[in-house]
């Protein structure tokens, strides 16, 4: 059966930014909608432990954060819905979106809050294997890899948690980055290099992967291309886990909404409402909108922005 709904206000998104924006929305008795993507939780659902949460002294592990999150906002009366948005028509009022299954809801005011997906190689090889022995989350998929060689590819802080996690549980890690210098934070660094120290994770600098080779039910090896030396190698490995950052979840958006580089575009278009996008009443929060700060923390607090923003705006325009 189609789903045919109507509400002042619907947040696209299940991450800190959404779950925040639906609490302060659902205090200020708008009773919104929030529909949660693809994957309920967002990207915190697959981190091992969040370790820069204020309050969680002893860390937290991601999910059981978005649980908090979920708990949180469904105390106050917001209706969460598992679906995924595959169009909008924002040109008029009340704005369209339409789900899985055909499934359609309207409303005034539009909270984007859709996250980021993990970036690709772009090599065929990838899209074979993946799921044979290639994966984006070492703490979903590690464990099947137990005792086994693995490989992990990138430099920033998901990268680095990736190979200290496996570390702990894998025969050997080797990282591969294309660049010597690492931006992920140096509390993260420091247990990194006590692990290449012990000889359990390999580094392998200015290497970027070519190509990908296996049998039809895993991957076992590498081609990898070391700029530095100009040459090219092929490492045995029995998994691959990509981390080489993220880009934000707007496709649907193109030519819809202002953007900068796939990231949606805000403030520079109403003064009043600093979360507002180039469409009167659509407002962003989270890695959506951020290509710089891209933490819990930074996402939750705009989602608390977002909202206040569009219950400001639902009042001035009478909605």
């Amino acid at each position: 059966m189609n789903i045919n709904k109507h509400s002042r206000l619907i947040i696209l998104g299940s991450g800190p930014a959404g779950y925040t924006a639906s609490i302060y929305a659902a205090r200020a008795n708008l009773n919104p909608i929030l529909i949660t993507g693809l994957i309920q939780g967002g990207q915190l659902t697959t981190t091992n432990e969040v370790d820069n949460w204020p309050s969680a002294y002893n860390g937290i592990l991601g999910p059981d954060l978005m649980n908090n999150f979920l708990k949180h906002s469904k105390r106050f009366g917001t209706e969460i819905l598992n679906d995924n948005i595959t169009d909008v028509d924002l040109n008029s009022k009340p704005f369209q979106l339409i789900g899985e299954y055909n499934n359609k809801y309207t409303c005034e005011a539009l909270i984007i809050s859709t996250g980021a997906s993990f970036k690709k190689l772009g090599l065929k090889s990838e899209e074979k294997f993946f799921g044979k022995g290639i994966s984006n989350c070492a703490t979903c998929d590690g464990f099947f890899y137990k005792g086994k060689d693995v490989t992990v590819v990138g430099g920033g802080n998901t990268a680095i948690e990736e190979a200290i996690y496996l570390s702990n549980i894998c025969k050997s890690v080797t990282l591969i980055h294309r660049h010597d210098k690492f931006k992920a934070e140096p509390i993260i660094l420091e247990k990194f290099f006590k692990k290449v120290s012990s000889g359990i994770i390999k580094i392998k600098l200015f290497c970027t992967i070519n190509d990908i080779h296996g049998n039809d039910s895993n991957i076992s090896s590498l081609d990898i291309f070391n700029a530095q030396l100009n040459q090219l190698e092929t490492i045995k490995t029995d998994a691959l886990f990509i981390a080489i950052g993220h880009q934000p979840n707007t496709s649907i958006f193109k030519n819809k909404i202002e953007m900068s580089e796939n990231y949606l575009l805000t403030k520079k278009f109403n003064d009043e409402f600093a979360t507002m996008t180039s469409i009167n009443g659509v407002f962003a929060a989270g890695d959506v909108q951020d290509s710089i700060y891209r933490q819990a923390i930074t996402s939750a607090a705009s989602g608390c922005m977002a909202a206040i923003d569009a219950i400001k705006w639902l009042e001035y325009e009478g909605k």
